[in-house]
Formats: C-alpha cells, structure tokens, sequence
C-alpha cells in the first residue's frame, strides 16, 4: 500500500506525542496543523495565511481579548476568597454537593445552547475551583496539595464532561449540524438535527448518572485522603 496515502494523517500522532508527553498545547496543535498541511503539499505561506484566517474569524477571540482580563482583575481583588468565604457560610455545602449541582445546570444549559455560561476560564477556576475547595476546607481544615489538586482537578472534569454530553443535544450544535451535512452527502437524506439531539439524550442521561454516582462518593474519598494525610503526619512528628 502506497505509503503517501498516509500522510495526511501525520497531524495524528504528533497530537498524541505531543499530549503524551505533556507539551504546551497550543504548540502541539500548531505543529500538528503544519505539518499536515505540509504533507498535503500546501504552500508555506498559503498555510500560515490559512492559520491566520482561522485565528482571526474564532469567535473564542473575543473571549481571549475581553473574559481573560476581567477575570484576572477580579481574583486580584479577592475573588476566589469571597467564593471560599461565601461558600463556607453554607452549613450543608460539600464539595461533592457544589459539584453535582454546578454538573447539573452545566448540562442543562448546554443542551438549549447556552455554552458559554460556564467554562474553564469564567466559571471553573475563579469560581467552581476555590468554592469545592472552601467546603473542605470548612469541614477539614487545611488541605494538603495534592488534595487541592485533586479537587482542581474534579471542577475541570464537570465542566468538560456536563459540556460535551450535553451540548449534542441542541440542534445548532456544530457537531450536530456537521454530522447531518456529512450523512446527506453520502446518501442518507432522512437524517434531520432534531433526530440527532433526541439521540443524543438518553447519552446525556447515562453520563448525567454515571458522574453524579462519582461525584457522591467524592465527599467520602476526600475524608479518606485527609485522615491518611494526618495519619502520615503524626507518625513523621513521632520519628
């Protein structure tokens, strides 16, 4: 088999080298784009022309240029504690609790298409982050790093899964749309959006109770981690 068949798929395992190995994202996809669009045989210039065009017609440029600063103002000026400050005012709040509730609007916004009301940037770390790790904080005192963490970790987690199960559901999803043009063009014409996204709920549903299962064991799984951490620690005091 001809080998230069496979070239266009070079950008394939550039992207898993380079997130394998934890490279900077953002160089990662960039070289995996150069290099496809090299082996393609793509004018240098043509293809950073291309690069360039794509960049400025993103709508996520607006959220560079404009939710960035604002949010970096705020945590400068105490954000993140009045979360934590907020949030420990509320007796029943758990970390398990912040986040199954944050999971639940998450999906249900992105299923009508309102995706850009959470997010990484606007909600997760100034906001979602510091308000899970208040509750434990509330609860057990200080948290040793790699509890933080994990925490940290926990607030990315709903927000990515919530948005991509849910977001299939609306009908003017690009995905949606995307997968109906493609199924036409090979000859499948009774493929509506709305057949899609009706599709796509019981998926929505199954990922909403599969994470709300993990997510209501977490509460426990952080008092676990944070009685061995003291344990841990009386016993280096002792020797």
């Amino acid at each position: 088999m001809d080998s230069a068949l496979f070239l266009p798929l070079i950008g394939i395992p550039i992207i898993v080298f380079g997130f394998a190995f934890r490279f900077n994202p953002l160089l990662v996809v960039i070289g995996a784009g150069l290099a496809t669009g090299l082996a393609v045989g793509m004018d240098f210039i043509a293809l950073l022309e291309t690069f360039g065009e794509k960049f400025m017609n993103s709508r996520q440029i607006a959220s560079v240029v404009l939710i960035f600063p604002v949010i970096a103002l705020l945590e400068r000026y105490g954000l993140k504690e009045r979360a934590q400050s907020w949030i420990r005012s509320i007796r029943s709040a758990t970390t398990g609790r912040i986040f199954m509730l944050y999971f639940v609007v998450r999906q249900f916004t992105s299923a009508l298409g309102l995706t850009s009301l959470g997010g990484h940037a606007q909600t997760v770390r100034p906001l979602l982050a510091p308000m899970a790790e208040g509750a434990a904080i509330h609860e057990y005192g200080d948290l040793p790093p790699h509890l933080r963490d994990k925490i940290a970790a926990h607030a990315a987690a709903c927000d990515n899964v919530a948005l991509f199960f849910g977001e299939d559901i609306f009908i003017a999803f690009g995905a949606v749309l995307l997968m109906t043009n493609f199924l036409k063009e090979n000859g499948i014409n009774h493929v509506e959006p709305l057949s899609i996204g009706l599709w796509a709920i019981p998926t929505a549903i199954c990922a909403l109770l599969i994470h709300l299962f993990r997510l209501s064991l977490l509460d426990a799984r952080i008092a676990k981690d944070i009685a061995l951490w003291r344990q841990q620690q009386n016993v280096g005091a002792h020797t």
